[in-house]
């Protein structure tokens, strides 16, 4: 640290700023990026005084061909327009055409990188075989046979299919104001999850023969149009999922007698379909302060040996949803329990098969009640009748009121022991808060999911964050803080947040891990908690049932906190920058106290501390003229220029006098002066955290806002005060804001840690070992002849 002095009337210190050329700032308005403010979205982010939205309402009856894993159904579509614009044509989602083997997604599929061809080949992992049954299964005769569309009154219509999306061409211009209803007969078969992928599907046990469906996107469904991009025509190509109208849903669905459903709504004949046995006990859950099984595992095994020829029919309500989806199988174990807070009167449900004991009916329906209760605390109180967790072969999916989840425990081949891992434990508790949440976002909070997917993966990884803090202390999350970002912040391998969804590169970094890493720096360490938490919240509920954009977020957040954040959305969203501040280095400064005695001792301290030269070192002792010859010293021998003369006391005693007593006090006070510089390196503004330890050991953190940043992005110098020597500055020291060096965080510099892990090389003799190993088999004379011909 290089040390200095100056004088009371250089004393004029602030944080100052290395002009940049040409000069970029970060703390432009965002303006420039965002729509402007309309009557139906207000610049403050609320919706406007015009607000609309469309909305349809769906009856629908369909039936489960379990044998031919086949789904046959028609609905009746009621479709209002609530907006000023007059309609000559409707769209409708088609998105089971996405397994149809000519699919834009089928199509678009490219190669794995030359490197995971590579590993294919047998160097280092090689390619799973799951990945390759998926390259390779293009047979399957997937996607929706339309096999009428027709008018109230019967009467056909006019339709036109563009892959997933259906026009319908409307007899009459349809008003603002009026609705139209119309009628959808189709089928489509239904894709076994493992082998194709999707986000529905069925799931196979080899063991006892039966099938497990989770059943999505199964009906043609409103296309979504609104005042942003009238109507949504994104086909449906994988990544970027769903946008939806609120309506009421009527459901009755047809399946083999013994399944059990579970469903978005409300059931509404059970007593057409479950045993007295089991209404009671459903009854008796409301109440319960623990999960109460209404379908045992007995009975669920009892069932899976079986298969009835009867169907039974469960008929559901669900209303203001955007879309319904349902779980149906033999196997099925259900459990609930009740859960009412505030405005919340909740049926929190589980549905497993027994392969999922004893994981599910331990966490699964507790997590669901830990969500509602947790999100709640940051959004509203959840407005449906049920909350709906399922086990099956979708990883995690999240619809109205249900969700499907995966994880389960794994049996030993050998022992036939069951047991759960560490991961399975905290991935199915982290799935089912997280599916669970997405009622929140997007299923009420309703966000173009086909056009942003941070903006229900992003917030909902957050409060998902959140709400695994109350679970237990030390959760083992992996999203959500700050450190969990730095190592996709530091990739080339990016995109902007505010890139379309079918255009992410790392999609799980991009739409969940990073939007949820901002929003909590923007919570911990911009904002501070009341500040973000009431903004947040009332962005929730400004929005709820009702369709937000990115700008209605960003200018909800600014308004309701009362703070400008338009660097903090430019730099985390629409950019690539980094967090990369550098401490490049640090000069203390002295005031003078302009007393000789003081000033002439600090400075023969500065002088004694510097190091003898060579010279000097080397010519000790050697004979002086002026040693030999004692005439030839005088009074400048005796003295040097740390001695205080008369005269430097006089001058000291005049100045004094010139000085009033509160400019006495100030010299008095002997305060230390630092000028650190710091470099921004990555891009990104960001606040200062420093942890300033001095030299009797006290610590304290200095907080030091963003916009210190404003004149000069690059490079900064700041003014640190203290009463004591400084031994060291951190900055970032709880590693609270992404940064991804910290190697450059600390003055003075710190040695970084690290491992390495040695290991013998493998010798020529024991790679002929592993070949003339024999086989298990016995044949090894042939299998040896083989591979030498190879």
């Amino acid at each position: 640290m290089k040390r200095s002095i100056f004088s009371i009337a250089a004393l004029c210190l602030t944080a100052s700023a290395i002009a940049a050329d040409p000069f970029d700032d970060k703390f432009r308005q965002l303006d420039e990026l965002l729509p402007t403010a309309t009557q139906y979205r207000t610049a403050s982010g609320a919706p406007g005084h015009a607000y609309w939205q469309q909305r349809a309402d769906y009856n629908i009856r369909a039936t489960l061909d379990e044998a031919n894993r086949a789904i046959t159904g028609s609905e009746t579509i009621t479709y209002h327009n609530n907006s000023p614009d007059t309609l000559t044509y409707l769209w409708v989602q088609l998105d089971q055409n996405i397994f149809k083997p000519d699919s834009d997604a089928r199509l678009m599929m490219t190669a794995p990188s030359r490197e995971a061809w590579a590993k294919a080949r047998g160097e280092e992992e090689g390619m799973k075989f799951e990945g390759m049954r998926n390259i390779l299964t293009r047979d399957f005769d997937g996607g929706f046979k339309i096999t009428g569309v027709k008018t109230a009154s019967g009467g056909a219509l006019k339709y036109t299919i563009n892959r997933t999306m259906m026009r319908i061409d409307l007899p009459t211009p349809l008003k603002p104001g009026e609705r139209f209803t119309f009628g959808i007969d189709w089928n489509y078969k239904i894709n076994e999850q493992k082998v194709l992928g999707g986000r529905s599907g069925f799931e196979y046990f080899e063991e006892d023969k039966n099938a497990l469906f989770e059943v999505a996107q199964w009906f043609p469904r409103m296309a979504a149009y609104y005042d942003i991009m009238g109507w949504q025509n994104k086909q449906f190509i994988g990544s970027g999922e769903f946008t939806l109208e609120f309506g009421d849903y009527d459901v009755q669905l047809t399946v083999p007698a013994d399944h059990v459903v579970a469903s978005t709504g409300e059931l509404q004949n059970p007593a057409d379909v479950l045993s007295a046995a089991q209404r009671d006990r459903l009854a008796k859950a409301r109440t319960a302060d623990k999960p109460v099984v209404i379908v045992t595992q007995s009975e669920a095994e009892a069932a899976e040996k079986s298969v009835s020829k009867a169907t039974k029919t469960w008929r559901f309500k669900a209303k203001n949803v955007r879309d319904f989806a349902w779980a149906s199988s033999r196997k099925f174990i259900w459990d609930a329990q009740g859960f009412r807070k505030d405005g919340t009167n909740v049926m929190a449900m589980s549905y497993y098969p027994k392969e999922g004991n004893p994981l599910w009916e331990k966490y699964s329906t507790q997590a669901i009640i830990h969500t509602i209760d947790q999100y709640n605390k940051f959004s509203f109180d959840y407005p449906y009748p049920v909350a709906i967790s399922v086990n099956g072969p979708v990883g995690g999916m999240e619809y109205p009121m249900i969700s499907f989840n995966g994880p389960r425990p794994t049996k030993d081949k050998k022992t036939g022991e069951i047991t759960y891992s560490k991961r399975a434990k905290y991935g199915l508790i982290g799935v089912v808060i997280h599916e669970v949440g997405h009622n929140y976002f997007p299923m009420i909070v309703n966000s173009d999911e086909r056009q942003w997917t941070w903006m229900d993966e992003g917030l909902n990884t957050f409060v998902q964050s959140l709400a695994q803090e109350a679970w237990e202390e030390n959760y083992p999350a992996g999203r959500g803080d700050a450190r969990y970002i730095v190592d996709y912040m530091r990739s080339k391998n990016q995109v902007p947040i505010m890139t379309n969804s079918e255009s992410l590169l790392q999609f799980g970094n991009n739409a969940y891990a990073k939007p949820a890493a901002a929003l909590n720096i923007l919570r911990e360490t911009v904002l501070g908690r009341e500040l973000f938490d009431y903004a947040f919240r009332e962005y929730a509920r400004r929005w709820k049932f009702k369709r937000p954009t990115p700008a209605d977020f960003f200018r909800t957040m600014e308004d309701a906190s009362g703070t400008d954040l338009d660097w903090f959305w430019r730099g985390w969203f629409y950019t690539t920058d980094a967090v990369d501040v550098s401490i490049d280095g640090i000069t203390e400064y002295g005031v003078s106290t302009r007393n000789p005695e003081t000033e002439k001792a600090w400075k023969k301290q500065r002088h004694d501390e510097e190091p003898v030269s060579i010279t000097d070192e080397r010519n000790k002792g050697m004979p002086r003229r002026a040693d030999a010859h004692p005439e030839l010293k005088d009074f400048y021998n005796e003295h040097d220029d740390f001695t205080v003369t008369n005269k430097d006391r006089n001058k000291y005693a005049e100045s004094q006098e010139e000085l009033e007593q509160w400019e006495k006090d100030l010299l008095a006070q002997g305060k230390h002066l630092y000028l650190v510089d710091f470099s921004n390196l990555g891009g990104l503004v960001t606040p200062l955290i420093l942890e300033i330890e001095l030299k009797s050991g006290k610590k304290y953190i200095e907080r030091i806002p963003a916009e210190v940043w404003r004149y000069s992005p690059k490079k900064i110098t700041k003014l640190i005060v203290t009463d004591e020597p400084v031994a060291s500055i951190v900055q970032d020291p709880k590693w609270e804001t992404a940064d991804i060096d910290q190697s450059n965080n600390a003055w003075p510099r710190r040695v970084a840690q690290s491992r390495v892990e040695l290991f013998k090389s493998k010798r020529p003799d024991d790679m002929m070992k592993d070949f003339n190993t024999p086989l298990k088999n016995g044949k090894d004379q042939k299998a040896k002849a083989e591979l030498d011909q190879k």
